[in-house]
């Protein structure tokens, strides 16, 4: 009890030295502010915050966090506090499943997709990472559970300004991956691109141990598959900002990723069958282009504002794979695959100063077009599979925001119409022709109670739906032979989310909570065999209910408490990238399946992680970032051994802070791997999976040009674009 006392004591001193100085500031940018109206609010100023806590979202510095910028966005995404991953490689977000957003804008590509379209964006190209764990009617209703928005840099400086970015990786394998990003500002014209490379070798190993129970005796098989991936892209991305008049200002966006990658694999299966062997290469270009048009103005001095942005996406995507089995068998295969997305958006923002009232409103309107032709040759048959896939999506919402004293209401409606067109059609089987139409209303409530200036007690609920993503539906996504058959299910329904949660968020840092979600269809993915068949089917499963309950705490520790004195101590309280902290962070998850019994147990996981920052000697910044998932029951998987990483990483500025110098070292003690039974129809299945997730990495940023930030002109401040997104799955 004293400790805990102890602890409590700390944390409310740490906080009231935070607020006293958070004060001083915003009364200092309250002077500033009146020198140009139009500035875009900034949730950091010059007090450094690399985490802010509020009662619906929590905010990540990434630019100044040099553990979480020298990657890629998927690598600082996975570091974010409350973001697990799963054994499948999928994203939660203190438990409950994300759709990604990047500047607000959706991002249609799914599952594998979606993963590499994120490796090939450089973390050190994101502003800020956003984390709203339960988005209100102004969000898609498709946006499952929480939304994770990456908010990439756009501060423009007076002239033409650069930064040159090297990052050095190497493993077994020694790769540089170059960036140079440009930016000036003219008047009320500012632009800006970003050019770069990557190029990374890795190799992975995974085992899969299974059980045919429909056997009877059973039968087993082992596949042991090992494989060195080379990825390759170039990126480009290019920004404008033309301010039209005092009020409006149009702002345009184009973003180009062209891959081209190669994987090498051998595999060997062994067991109740003839010892088989096979090997090959498979081979992916793939191009990715977005195109984005934004409006936004503000209709006059009373704060009403409108936005409106159009946007089109085109993926295309070409696997070539080539592989050679025992006794001169063979299976190749050639894939075309594209999509075409286009939608366009309003949002409109009506506040009542007086009435401490505000309506939002607005409209979308969007279409997905997805085909993929397939073709395959064995030894054994040649066969063609097509996949055409369509989605049509019209939505109208109206939210209400209320302030009634110390409590604050929202109220929230959302129209959505959903037209959903599935075609597959393989060489001599019939065709799969699934249509699906249907209009929802979806609701949102929350209430937020100020128990104090410092502490917000806050409760909600929404209902979302969730579409089956192209990755699980298409029976082209994967790769077949003899023992294995790796293809989508057509046949999923959309699920429906009922989301409640409750939270207690405290001075900016600290956040109690704990989220019920109940998904009606909702789908995993499985391994599991039709009866009388030696065949893995590797596939994306229906359950008719899954219940999920998370708790959560996230907390600082602040070292110079200890380690400082007090005046010190509320010294650094302004200098955040000069404190020695810790900041913990702990999530509770079990979910339960009706109708499927988990023959293995239920029991629940407990993530832990934590990230310190150690100022060291020489003004170097040492940061350690860990955690671990215990063993336990992760949706319908078993956790035989605890997935943990460390990681550390050491960063100085040189020369006036134009030079930036890192060292980075990831999964320090190569631990980071996974091993868990899955049991499916007819089949056990004993999983393991381990990436060579030990790489050392020298990261190089140097800037020249026009260092101190001048104000932007260009900005009108209005809320960020609320739309669709990518479900990592």
């Amino acid at each position: 009890m004293k400790s805990l006392f102890l602890t409590v004591s700390l944390l409310v001193t740490f906080f009231s030295f935070a607020q006293e100085n958070q004060n001083i500031k915003t009364e200092q940018d309250t002077v500033k502010s009146k020198i140009n109206s139009l500035d875009e609010v900034a949730i950091y100023g010059k007090r450094k915050q690399f985490l802010k806590v509020e009662s619906d979202k929590t905010t990540v510095n990434v630019k100044d966090n040099a553990m979480l910028n020298s990657g890629s966005s998927l690598d600082a995404v996975k570091r974010l506090p409350g973001v697990i991953t799963s054994p499948t490689g999928g994203l939660s977000l203190n438990g409950k499943n994300v759709r990604i957003y990047i500047d607000g804008s959706p991002s249609t590509l799914t599952g594998e997709d979606l993963q590499n379209y994120l490796s090939s964006l450089p973390a050190n190209a994101i502003e800020k990472v956003e984390l709203i764990y339960n988005p209100g009617a102004s969000f898609d209703a498709n946006s499952s559970g929480s939304v994770i928005n990456i908010v990439t840099s756009s501060k423009r400086l007076k002239g033409v300004n650069a930064s040159f970015n090297m990052n050095y990786n190497f493993n077994k394998y020694q790769k540089p991956s170059p960036q140079i990003l440009l930016n000036g500002k003219e008047k009320s014209f500012s632009w800006q691109t970003m050019l770069g490379y990557n190029y990374i070798e890795s190799e992975e190993r995974s085992i899969n141990s299974q059980n045919f129970t429909f056997f009877n005796p059973i039968k087993s098989l082992k596949q042991d598959n090992f494989r060195v991936d080379t990825d390759r892209n170039l990126y480009f991305r290019a920004g404008t900002n033309f301010k039209i008049s005092t009020k409006s200002n149009v702002l345009f966006n184009y973003n180009l990723t062209s891959s081209n990658d190669r994987s090498d694999f051998s595999s060997a299966v062994t067991g109740d069958i003839p010892d088989f062997n096979n090997s090959g290469v498979s081979k992916t270009k793939s191009k990715n282009n977005e195109i984005s048009l934004q409006y936004k103005t503000k209709l006059d001095t009373l704060g009403r504002t409108f936005d409106m942005v159009a946007f089109t996406n085109i993926y295309e995507r070409n696997p070539n794979n080539r592989s050679n089995g025992t006794g001169n068998s063979f299976n190749n295969s050639t894939i075309d695959f594209g999509l075409l997305n286009y939608y366009l958006k309003y949002d409109f923002n009506f506040p009542f100063k007086k009435m401490d009232l505000s309506i939002n409103t607005g409209g979308k309107y969007n279409t997905i077009q997805v085909n993929n032709n397939g073709n395959y040759f064995s030894d054994l048959s040649n066969s063609a599979t097509t996949f055409d896939y369509t989605e049509n999506n019209l939505a109208f919402y109206v939210e209400a925001r209320k302030k009634i004293k110390k409590l604050n209401l929202t109220a929230g409606l959302r129209f959505e119409d959903f037209k959903v067109n599935r075609e597959a059609q393989t060489t001599g089987n019939p065709n799969d022709k699934i249509k699906y139409n249907n209009a929802n209303f979806f609701p949102n409530v929350s209430a937020l109670y100020e128990i104090t200036d410092k502490i917000n007690a806050s409760a909600s609920y929404s209902k979302k739906i969730q579409q089956p993503s192209y990755s699980s539906i298409d029976p082209n996504n994967g790769s077949n032979n003899q023992f294995n058959a790796a293809i989508g299910n057509i046949n999923l329904k959309p699920t429906f989310f009922d989301n409640f949660e409750v939270k207690l968020s405290a001075f900016d840092f600290v956040q109690l909570g704990a989220n019920y979600t109940v998904g009606k269809d909702d789908s995993r993915f499985i391994f599991n065999a039709k009866d009388n068949e030696f065949i893995s089917n590797q596939t994306t499963q229906g359950f008719d209910k899954i219940k999920t309950f998370s708790a959560f705490f996230s907390f600082p520790l602040p070292l110079d408490y200890f380690l400082q004195s007090k005046e010190e101590f509320n010294k650094r309280m302004n200098t955040i990238d000069k404190m020695n902290y810790i900041f913990f962070n702990i999530n509770y998850v079990k979910s339960s399946i009706d109708g499927f019994v988990l023959p293995y147990g239920n029991k629940a996981i407990t993530n832990y992680s934590a990230q310190s920052q150690i100022i060291l000697p020489w003004g170097i910044t040492n940061t350690m970032v860990y955690f671990i998932l215990p063993r336990g029951t992760w949706e319908i998987y078993k956790i035989e051994k605890p997935i943990q990483e460390f990681d550390i990483s050491f960063n100085k500025n040189l020369m006036d802070k134009k030079l930036k110098l890192g060292l980075h070292v990831f999964d320090v003690f190569n631990k980071n791997e996974i091993n868990a039974l899955i049991a499916g129809n007819n089949l056990d299945t004993r999983f393991y999976q381990k990436r060579d997730s030990r790489t050392f990495r020298i990261s190089l940023t140097y800037n020249f040009g026009n260092l101190k930030l001048e104000k932007d002109n260009t900005k009108i401040d209005t809320d960020k674009v609320k739309s669709g997104g990518g479900l990592i799955k």
